[in-house]
């Protein structure tokens, strides 16, 4: 079977999933809905009580898994091929921590700005924590993008490592400072979730993704050649600082909206350009773009399906399910793996 073959039907089968697992979470939960009834719902018929739930509760929280676990799938596969690393992504290498820090810094700042909590909610909603977690996310990304050029990998995701672990503490500082309220809504952020997105917030998380896509397609060929060597993207008529300054955009406009409205959500973007790679047989960018968009989404929604899932107690959080996943995956990559093998 060709590579672009093995892509294709790897996409197929992975839609067909997504598109499964979001029937299911639209009817599992505390009220359980049927998959006929959940169509209707959709269709604008049936019963109104389970409209209500579906369409009003339900959807804007599986339409926000599916736009991020792609976002962070897509932003996991440019990491990875942009620092020639197979450990990268925004949590390993310390974007999502300048993420954090950014939000904790708007959330300490808008517990100042007025003196009810109304006041801070006000300033903690919309597009101003977007921008918060992107100002984070674009300087770390930038200044690890600069230590990338310098240092070998494994220096690169020890200074991540240890990087994500300053900021939590700074982090820590920061929201010591806040009012009662902002650190229990930095709290609740914090842990991730899908379920906070309204259907008003998902234009603003969704237009910054749309264009990070865009980007990672136009750049997809380029960024294929550097995989190679600088050299060899070089002779091929590529400007590499142009490109690596576009991919860096393109990272920061994908996993920033996600960041700042479902919280640092971890592992996704680390492991899913793995699954990508052994679906299609290759590093080729573009065709690895689909398959980690659509296997980021089936990831995200499985999590928060077992979120979400009728529980006596509401304990899970939504990266406690990731972790269980995501780290056994990253433990075999590296005792298993050729490709971290040679990194050591």
């Amino acid at each position: 079977m060709t590579t672009s073959l093995r892509a294709s039907s790897g996409s197929v089968l992975l839609l067909i999933a997504v598109i499964l697992a979001s029937l299911f979470g639209l009817g599992f939960g505390m009220i359980g809905i049927g998959p006929i009834d959940v169509v209707a719902s959709l269709l604008g018929s049936g019963d109104p009580m389970h409209a209500q739930i579906v369409v009003e509760l339900r959807l804007p929280r599986v339409i926000t898994a599916i736009i991020a676990g792609g976002a962070l799938g897509i932003g996991g596969v440019l990491m990875q091929a942009l620092f020639r690393n197979p450990m990268a992504d925004a949590w390993s290498l310390g974007l999502t921590a300048g993420g954090q820090l950014g939000v904790a810094l708007l959330v300490t700042a808008a517990a100042f700005s007025g003196p009810s909590a109304i006041a801070f909610l006000r300033a903690f909603e919309g597009i101003s924590i977007t921008l918060g977690a992107m100002l984070g996310i674009g300087l770390f990304a930038l200044a690890m993008a600069t230590l990338a050029r310098r240092v070998g990998t494994v220096t690169l995701l020890v200074v991540g490592l240890m990087l994500g672990f300053t900021v939590q503490g700074i982090v820590s500082l920061v929201i010591h400072f806040a009012n009662r309220v902002g650190g229990r809504v930095f709290s609740g952020w914090n842990d991730g979730n899908f379920a906070s997105v309204t259907s008003a917030d998902l234009p603003l998380l969704v237009a910054p993704v749309i264009v990070g896509i865009a980007l990672a397609l136009v750049n997809a060929k380029p960024l294929t050649a550097l995989l190679l060597g600088e050299t060899y993207a070089r002779s091929l008529g590529t400007d590499v600082t142009k490109l690596r300054r576009l991919t860096l955009a393109a990272v920061v406009l994908l996993v920033a909206p996600v960041t700042a409205y479902c919280g640092p959500v971890t592992f996704i973007g680390l492991i899913v350009p793995h699954f990508a790679r052994a679906i299609a047989g290759t590093a080729r960018i573009l065709s690895l773009l689909p398959l980690a968009a659509l296997a980021g989404a089936l990831l995200a929604l499985a999590a928060d399906i077992v979120v979400h899932a009728p529980w006596e107690q509401h304990f899970l959080h939504l990266n406690a399910v990731l972790a269980v996943v995501g780290a056994p995956v990253v433990i075999a990559l590296l005792i298993f793996s050729k490709s971290m093998r040679g990194q050591r």
